[in-house]
């Protein structure tokens, strides 16, 4: 896998987003990956951090992959240790900061 491609995707995620299947096709992540990934999410509705928009509308579901997935399989393929990464963060977010960080320390 060319880690130019890696960073850049890795670069698009914030922890919090749910990519598209087209999106993650238009990117270039490898199918594999996508099925590996993949799933259908539900908005929650008790507090605007569950609620899941697509063009700017609340929906009820979303299938996708979400960005901290598909962060946590890039870090794997760059050799990072992802289950030491999740354990120390905490939430999402947090998990994809951590990742960036450990790759500019390398």
């Amino acid at each position: 896998m060319n880690r130019h491609k890696l960073l850049l995707w890795l670069s698009e995620c914030t922890g919090d987003d749910i990519w598209s299947i087209p999106h993650c096709q238009k990117r270039g992540v490898p199918a594999d990956w996508i099925t590996e990934l993949r799933d259908v999410y539900e908005s929650g509705f008790q507090s605007p951090s569950q609620m899941i928009y697509f063009a700017e509308k609340l929906v009820n579901q979303f299938e996708g992959v979400r960005d901290v997935d598909l962060a946590c399989r890039i870090a794997a393929a760059l050799g990072l240790n992802v289950a030491k990464i999740v354990s120390v963060s905490a939430n999402r977010a947090a998990c994809v900061i951590k990742i960036k960080e450990s790759l500019e320390e390398d």
